[in-house]
């Protein structure tokens, strides 16, 4: 997923103006305890590992009002669809140290990617940058012989609500050589959805899948669309059933040559009334 941008172009010698706005949906991507949560004592153990630099951020939705968002701009994918259940858990935790892994990042960004998702191969913390009430993570596959895991996606969380134990949640990924970013990040769409991004690869095979916390699979899917190249477009169209209103996780994956999952993408959406 990319931030949006607004640009301005002027004409001299005229008496109008053209206004662009640009918006276009980032990831890298729902919450509480459906089949994508951890199990109640916890999560899979993060592996510690260097910081990187932040990345590029979801923009603000259009579409909702702050109330439903974090921060009062991205889109709650998971674990946590809203503030009131942020502080059903914190009630919880307070009382009796309930599902502590909420307030880790890696924990986080692992159970998203392992069980909400289901890519129990993306299974190690390779890189990750916590700066405030942001953090990213690259989650990744174990290397070749014992080498350097290869990053799958940055996941991009936020805490969310407010106090000192506020949890993380998981609001996109941070994309580099495979991008979702149709439909924009945001967007209020509907059945069937047209998705799409750029991808930087060889003889790729793309898997879509639609997602919403508390289901027990997929929502939609559609596979296996090739697209390879170098920063070359991909595009699919992806039928799904969903309540209006609702926030969806669209997720893009490919891999096949070293793991059945290689690298992820992933963007935020709701259904159009």
């Amino acid at each position: 997923m990319t931030i949006g941008r607004a640009g301005l172009a002027r004409r001299s010698g005229t008496r109008w103006a053209l206004v662009v706005l640009a918006v276009s949906g980032l990831l890298t991507g729902a919450c509480g305890t459906g089949p994508g949560s951890a199990p109640g004592g916890g999560a899979p153990a993060a592996t510690p590992a260097p910081s990187v630099s932040p990345a590029t951020s979801p923009a603000v939705s259009p579409t909702v009002s702050a109330g439903s968002l974090v921060a009062g701009r991205y889109q709650p994918l998971w674990p946590f669809a809203d503030e009131e259940q942020v502080r059903d858990w914190q009630e919880s935790y307070r009382s009796g140290g309930h599902q502590p892994w909420h307030l880790d990042a890696e924990q986080t960004a692992l159970s998203f990617t392992q069980g909400f998702l289901g890519f129990k191969g993306v299974d190690q913390v390779v890189e990750r940058t916590v700066s405030g009430a942001h953090a990213r993570v690259s989650v990744g596959i174990r290397g070749e012989g014992g080498g350097r895991p290869g990053i799958a996606a940055v996941i991009h969380l936020v805490r969310f609500g407010t106090g000192t134990d506020a949890p993380w949640e998981v609001v996109g990924t941070d994309d580099t050589t495979f991008s979702l970013t149709t439909p924009r990040y945001g967007a209020l769409v509907a059945s069937p959805v047209k998705v799409g991004g750029r991808i930087t690869g060889v003889d790729e095979s793309i898997r879509v899948r639609v997602r919403g916390t508390g289901s027990t699979g997929p929502l939609g899917e559609r596979c296996c669309v090739s697209a390879g190249g170098d920063d070359a477009p991909w595009s699919a169209t992806v039928t799904f059933r969903a309540a209006p209103g609702r926030t969806l996780t669209i997720v893009a994956s490919t891999g096949g040559h070293v793991a059945e999952v290689e690298r992820f993408t992933v963007t935020g959406v709701r259904v159009a009334p």
